[in-house]
């Protein structure tokens, strides 16, 4: 199932026995272009530290009750190794979850079967949310581990302007992710400032840098491949033949959906 990424933030995490929180944040590998973890806001609940969710252990979501769920315990949650907000996610971190949780750290188990009642439908952009503000946050650097500079947030990546290979198209607006992989398909940028009025789909096959001092997204393809581009509306259904008439246009390779 394909999904506008931001359609989820907000969403209720449903533990096996109880809700979490609610969906914060997506931290993505820029390398592999996977969410590689769920950030999960808990309120006045382990307000003091962040909760990361692996996707292994996420559900279907269930997109009219704003649901998604974990196949995990409130309990499991709150023993779990802590890392602090503002803490970068370091390997060393990410071994400690993957450790305790049993999580399969060289790639991701099958989706487990969501309870009932638990609702899949198609993909289509409503609700289309836009723009999101940027999150600010302290870093903190611990165990003398590394972080790792693939590892990159949705809220912060949101807002990065979009330069093709002869000039600046816009900034990334979105993104859209396959909810049964967790795989980044498209990155929606809204290109008004030069084009005005359009969003535009940019598949990360095409993106050579992130340069993340400079705020920008580097692509590897021209503006005039960009004008050329089959027409994307944020606010309609996409078919598998439309995004297969796009791939064809700027020469990327197929995908299934």
């Amino acid at each position: 199932m394909l999904l506008v990424i931001s359609a989820l933030k907000g969403f209720t995490i449903e533990a096996a026995d109880g809700p979490l929180g609610t969906a914060d944040d997506f931290l993505f590998d820029d390398s592999a272009w996977r969410v590689r973890w769920l950030v999960v806001g808990t309120g006045g609940w382990l307000s003091h530290r962040q909760v990361l969710v692996h996707p292994s252990a996420i559900g279907v979501a269930d997109i009219d009750r704003s649901q998604l769920p974990v196949n995990l315990t409130k309990k499991q949650v709150e023993e779990s190794p802590e890392v602090l907000q503002g803490e970068v996610l370091t390997q060393a971190t990410e071994d400690r979850l993957f450790g305790y949780y049993g999580w399969d750290s060289a790639g991701y188990a099958e989706p487990y079967e969501p309870p009932l009642g638990a609702m899949a439908t198609p993909f289509s952009s409503p609700p289309y949310l836009g723009f999101n503000a940027l999150i600010g946050s302290d870093i903190i650097i611990s165990d003398g581990d590394v972080a790792d500079p693939t590892k990159r947030s949705v809220d912060d990546v949101t807002g990065f302007h979009v330069h093709a290979s002869d000039g600046p198209i816009g900034h990334v607006e979105n993104f859209i992710v396959d909810s049964d992989t967790w795989r980044i398909q498209y990155l929606i940028v809204a290109t008004r400032n030069w084009w005005p009025g359009q969003h535009v789909l940019i598949a990360p096959e095409a993106v050579v840098a992130i340069k993340s001092l400079d705020r920008v997204v580097e692509i590897d393809v021209t503006r005039k491949q960009v004008k050329a581009s089959p027409p994307w509306d944020p606010l309609a259904l996409m078919k598998q033949a439309d995004f297969r008439s796009l791939r064809a246009h700027y020469g990327w390779p197929m995908t299934n959906y």
